[in-house]
């Protein structure tokens, strides 16, 4: 692949993280579907805010966690997302960029507030996430630089973004200026429920405009409509390009052009919270990719940095993720 400035430029809902600890009794107590990301108005994100325990606030958003474990991993991470001018905002700019991202879209004033995912970990490590897109949504075409795309290995999309109509509009213009460029064009489907609400969008996305997709077990089911991962497998092969399809603790299936390699899940001695997991996947293995590795040792950097993650709260590494691939002999 040509020289770019950038490894990856990730395009998504800029969203301040909260993160709390529930019981399954909590979520049955306030209406909240476990496992799923449910979408919430304003009074719904300060009633149950007002009902959490102690959490943790990061800036977050599927894509914003996937470009901060590039850049922790070493590699050169931006983002484009929208938030509002007000402290949540302030607080979403400084810590993304602290991560060593850039991240220059500029904010909205007079809108709605910067976005916030409040998310609940249960005991079982799962998480159910109540979002409320806010400011996410004002994000549109105006929004993509397009110098920045075209001098982007790879533009990242997260399947959460095809919610607000704007968005999709974004993402459309910068899938087309980053093959104009000779570039790729990465999506994650993020959430089942995603891909039920926009299916054929989510199906001419991937069998048209997108080399890299990203996938856990349920979503690409839901995709290609069917209960049985091996025939979901079978569809992804025939596209003949990339994807990463990860089965949680069965490890992930990389298919690249129709060859088919199986990478096992990296051993986590106690999974604290899945929050996260898939998004720096994400990170690991599009960090091998921007450097010509193998399929194998692309995914095997996305487990490493998976395992990481879901071995403590929130969606920000614990410690140094690039001495920690080359301390597992992935990297020199």
């Amino acid at each position: 692949m040509a020289s770019a400035e950038f490894d990856v430029t990730g395009i998504g809902n800029a969203i301040v993280d909260v993160i709390a600890h529930a019981d399954d009794a909590f979520l049955s107590a306030n209406g909240i579907e476990k496992g799923a990301m449910t979408l919430i108005d304003a009074a719904r994100a300060e009633e149950l805010y007002g009902r959490m325990g102690p959490g943790v606030e990061v800036s977050g958003g599927s894509a914003g966690n996937t470009m901060a474990g590039i850049a922790f991993l070493g590699g050169k991470g931006a983002y484009i997302g929208k938030v509002h001018g007000d402290q949540l905002g302030q607080v979403f700019r400084h810590d993304i960029r602290a991560a060593g991202v850039h991240f220059e879209t500029e904010a909205g004033h007079g809108g709605a507030p910067t976005a916030r995912c409040l998310i609940l970990v249960t005991p079982d490590a799962q998480r159910s996430m109540n979002t409320f897109l806010g400011a996410c949504v004002e994000l549109g075409p105006e929004d993509i630089d397009e110098a920045l795309i075209a001098n982007s290995q790879v533009t990242y999309m997260e399947g959460y973004l095809w919610d607000p109509p704007q968005a999709k509009e974004a993402f459309r213009k910068a899938a087309r200026i980053a093959h104009s460029a000779g570039r790729k064009v990465s999506l994650s489907l993020s959430d089942s429920f995603c891909v039920h609400r926009h299916h054929a969008e989510f199906l001419d996305l991937v069998e048209n405009h997108v080399d890299i997709l990203f996938a856990n077990e349920h979503e690409i089911g839901a995709l290609y409509k069917t209960d049985r991962f091996e025939d979901a497998l079978d569809a992804v092969k025939r596209l003949g390009k990339v994807a990463a399809l990860t089965r949680s603790e069965k490890g992930a299936v990389i298919v690249s052009g129709g060859e088919v390699v199986e990478v096992p899940a990296e051993p986590v001695d106690r999974v604290v919270d899945t929050t996260g997991a898939g998004d720096l996947y994400a990170s690991g293995f599009l960090y091998g990719y921007t450097r010509g590795l193998a399929p194998a040792v692309c995914g095997r950097l996305g487990a490493i940095a998976a395992a990481e993650i879901i071995s403590h709260v929130g969606a920000r590494p614990e410690v140094n993720l690039a001495e920690l691939v080359k301390s597992k002999g992935v990297l020199a």
